[in-house]
């Protein structure tokens, strides 16, 4: 464990969140090992800073704050599966977001196509095969 020295403004910079989130963090229980000083200052382990990185990163790739403390929270072997089963169901939720990622891709790749030989066919006359298409132009 690290030292409780490190006062929330400190833990904020180092971790690049605010003050406030720091503060939300430890309100929902995400980041644990808080103490007070004397004169009341909330004291951080140094570990915070790599506690708030895991979370904010987690968030990047799609967790939500409850699943972050799932994976968070201590448990043995029970954790292990908890955690391999979060896991396999997030890479999933990723494969089907990839998957249609890929058929938008495409989509707009067709659209493109069909935008640039209207272009290059009729000049300024052209009129706008995605939206005629769509719907929305005549």
């Amino acid at each position: 464990m690290g030292d409780l020295a490190l006062q929330i403004g400190e833990i904020a910079t180092r971790s690049g969140v605010s003050v406030d989130t720091v503060r939300f963090y430890e309100k929902r229980k995400l980041i644990l090992g808080v103490s007070r000083s004397q004169s009341g200052y909330r004291l951080f382990q140094s570990e915070t800073v790599e506690q708030i990185l895991f979370i904010k990163q987690a968030q990047e790739l799609g967790f939500s704050l409850g699943e972050i403390k799932e994976l968070l929270t201590p448990g043995g072997a029970e954790e292990c599966n908890r955690v391999r089963d979060l896991l396999i169901s997030k890479l999933a939720q990723l494969d089907d977001q990839l998957r249609k990622i890929k058929k938008f891709r495409g989509l707009l790749a067709d659209h493109l196509a069909d935008c640039e030989s209207e272009l290059r066919v009729k000049g300024t006359d052209a009129s706008c095969p995605v939206l005629i298409e769509i719907g929305h132009h005549k």
